[in-house]
């Protein structure tokens, strides 16, 4: 199968067996169209990424500003901070649109695409380049929000902005800005990065309202076939045979990044949730997988399946599941 290889391991009932090659995945023809409207929007996810992790803040020019409200030059000065980093976080909330509106794509592709009568894992295996982009997207996601949640800054300066704004306090500084970011802006942004997860509340809305406006597609098409990603990623993770194909070690840290998000957006979709036992989903398999990673590296995903998930503190989720998240 070329990027896509079968995995001939111990036969586990019910659950996929086969590599995702996520390193080395190409667009066939048939794939080509909607990957390059995908790439097009994941060429800038780096630059996305680099300008959160380089995101300082503005918050000795803020508390300045505060502490001396008859200042003239510590407002001006704390508002000429603020302005452009509201600029940035504006970038990184309608990137969030974009990959909201390319994930659309991405699960029609992979859901209305899927023959009835075939496994869930054949448009996995047949698209493997697009695959390998949903992948990227929520690999991306969880990254993006495991630096948000780190950097309080983000909220305090566009709390500030909001506040200065609403005040009318500011004279003759810039109000340019307002070109950029005009309230109804403002109102939606605030909406986001009052989300601990953000990026991660934006893809599980988008396949959340997938569902619901595909009527026509049934649920288990979509369910499946994010199940079928998540026991993939699971199996390749802990099967050393097969995670020592890839050829750099964050590639192994990218695939349980891929694996908790599907997770995520399964328990958004699915009616009962991913922790009910009869799930298709080998959640307590994956959780051992990540556990016994070192914790610096898998904290933020396991807290990103703690706070973003939707059914963990159901009746129905057996109390094991809940102490391995504890």
């Amino acid at each position: 199968m070329g990027n896509l290889l079968k995995v001939l391991t111990r036969e586990i009932e019910n659950y996929p067996h086969f590599f995702l090659d996520f390193e080395n995945a190409q667009p066939t023809e048939e794939e080509q169209d909607v990957w390059n409207q995908v790439d097009l929007v994941l060429q800038d996810s780096e630059s996305i990424l680099m300008g959160l992790r380089e995101y300082k803040g503005a918050s000795q020019e803020i508390r300045d500003a505060i502490q001396n409200p008859n200042d003239f030059k510590h407002q001006e000065r704390a508002w000429n901070s603020v302005c452009p980093l509201v600029i940035k976080l504006k970038n990184f909330y309608s990137f969030s649109i974009r990959l909201e509106e390319v994930l659309q794509g991405l699960l029609s592709e992979l859901t209305y695409s899927l023959n009835t009568a075939s496994p869930a894992s054949t448009p996995l295996e047949r698209k493997q380049a697009l695959a390998k982009q949903f992948a990227e997207i929520l690999h991306f996601t969880l990254l993006f929000d495991e630096l948000k949640i780190r950097n309080p800054a983000i909220q305090n300066d566009f709390s500030y902005y909001r506040r200065t704004i609403s005040r009318n306090r500011i004279n003759n500084m810039n109000l340019e800005i307002e070109n950029e970011v005009n309230n109804e802006m403002a109102n939606r942004m605030s909406l986001f990065y009052a989300e601990p997860m953000p990026m991660m509340k934006t893809l599980s809305k988008a396949t959340t309202n997938f569902v619901m406006e595909n009527k026509s597609l049934p649920l288990e098409k979509t369910t499946d076939c994010l199940s079928t990603m998540a026991n993939v990623c699971r199996i390749m993770l802990e099967t050393p045979e097969y995670s020592s194909r890839f050829r750099s070690e964050d590639t192994l840290l990218f695939c349980m990044r891929v694996m908790v998000g599907v997770i995520i957006l399964y328990d958004h979709v699915h009616p009962n949730g991913v922790f009910i036992k009869s799930s298709t989903i080998d959640i307590k398999s994956s959780l051992k997988v990540l556990k016994e990673q070192p914790a610096d590296k898998v904290e933020g995903l396991l807290n990103a399946l703690r706070y973003t998930t939707k059914h963990l503190h159901d009746e129905s989720t057996p109390k094991n599941i809940l102490m391995l998240l504890q």
